[in-house]
């Protein structure tokens, strides 16, 4: 039986929100995409915090998320960023990823509201539950200010389709 998250072994990178004019420069970012594929790279991971997710609008987000998308074309795996302090736009934005055709979804742990390790747990099942695309749990405590225990990832990771963690 393969790992769970195995289909995702390989490089990811983060990829930034390139802007022109506070435009959402797509030209650039069609560039970086093309970039990494020619690199090698196994699986592209926009609109995560390097793509600067906490200050885009909902609608940069979904573009992103969709231009990413439809510029990789199955060339290479695409798992956005969709996390957000809110569950519910976590889930919006989780749904909007798998209906646009990424193939997983990166969630940065809530920050800012510093949940129990209950609310972490609460949180990602949610969206896990709602949603068929593997999740990867963001876990970034110097940035988030909690830190999720192992005891917390191993309780997510019992569910199917949480799969992966980035430390």
């Amino acid at each position: 039986m393969a790992r769970k998250g195995s289909a995702f072994a390989g490089l990811s990178v983060a990829i930034t929100t390139p802007f022109q004019n506070g435009q959402i420069d797509v030209a650039r970012l069609r560039e970086q995409v093309e970039f990494q594929i020619a690199a090698g790279t196994t699986c592209l991971c926009p609109t995560g915090t390097t793509g600067e997710s906490p200050t885009l609008t909902h609608e940069e987000h979904e573009r992103v998320i969709s231009e990413v998308v439809q510029l990789a074309r199955g060339r290479i795996k695409v798992m956005p960023g969709t996390g957000s302090n809110s569950t519910a736009e976590a889930l919006r934005l989780t749904r909007w990823a798998a209906k646009e055709g990424a193939d997983a979804a990166l969630m940065v742990a809530p920050y800012y509201n510093k949940p129990t390790q209950t609310g972490f747990y609460e949180h990602y099942k949610a969206v896990a539950e709602a949603v068929d695309i593997p999740i990867c749990v963001y876990n970034i405590p110097g940035r988030t200010g909690k830190n999720i225990e192992p005891e917390t990832i191993a309780r997510l990771a019992e569910i199917p389709n949480i799969t992966m963690v980035k430390e």
